[in-house]
């Protein structure tokens, strides 16, 4: 029986606004498990821009990047028209021009400070998955601040704003730490799950954490670790870089 002091965990949920599979994954974990949804931790996951990159890199970071084949840019627009129809979502592939990915994700970070992370991601995702708008686009970033209550500057501007850069820069560093490959990625404490279709994986690992969690101040309960189901790598796993 361990006696010493257990830690409690906060489930994570690393996601990209440039990627379908996070959008499928972020509409699945609100819409079927909104109190999970709540509670657990949303990281942005972006590519850095040369400014971004020049912190991580002085900070002793690293990006886990790398450029995407045609031929698996092809598959993943056939896949996500499936998994999207399969879900009853409209789906339009956006146009990516030049895009500075801090733009969008660094607004996100300014949603946040406001208590509006979620709903800020919900706006761009529409916009982008949905509607095919260019969301790198800090007018369209901008446009989102009425809905939100949020001043229309403060979201246009994030990407220029030195406390959200640095707030950007440590949300990098948790990439680097936690292994963190491609999105969208889940952990709970030491378990990682990647892909839209290890979503209920995590799910089930963060009640089972839960439950081990609610008898922390029990002295009679047996800490046995979380449990853990056979599982495999099949490869795609409904995941992207």
């Amino acid at each position: 029986m361990s006696t010493g002091k257990r830690k409690r965990v906060t489930p994570r949920f690393y996601f990209s606004l440039r990627s379908p599979y996070s959008w499928l994954a972020y509409r699945e974990l609100v819409d079927e498990h909104p109190e999970l949804a709540a509670r657990t931790e949303w990281v942005p996951f972006c590519e850095p821009d040369a400014l971004s990159r020049k912190m991580l890199e002085a900070a002793g970071g690293q990006f886990p990047y790398a450029a995407m084949s045609a031929a698996k840019h092809r598959y993943i627009l056939q896949d996500v028209r499936r998994l999207a129809a399969a879900r009853g979502l409209g789906f339009r592939w956006p146009v990516d021009r030049d895009p500075v990915w801090e733009v969008p994700h660094l607004a996100y970070l300014a949603a946040r400070r406001h208590g509006r992370g979620p709903e800020f991601v919900a706006l761009a995702a529409r916009a982008r998955w949905e509607e095919g708008r260019d969301i790198c686009d800090p007018a369209t970033i901008g446009s989102f601040g009425p809905e939100l209550g949020i001043d229309e500057a403060e979201l246009a501007g994030a990407a220029d704003d030195p406390e959200l850069r640095e707030e950007g820069l440590q949300a990098l560093l948790a990439v680097d730490r936690d292994g963190v490959f491609g999105v969208p990625f889940f952990t709970v404490h030491y378990d990682k799950f990647w892909g839209v279709d290890r979503l209920r994986d995590f799910v089930a690992a963060a009640a089972a954490r839960q439950a081990l969690e609610a008898g922390y101040d029990d002295p009679a309960r047996e800490d046995t670790g979380l449990p853990h189901a056979p599982s495999f790598d099949d490869g795609h796993a409904g995941g992207c870089g």
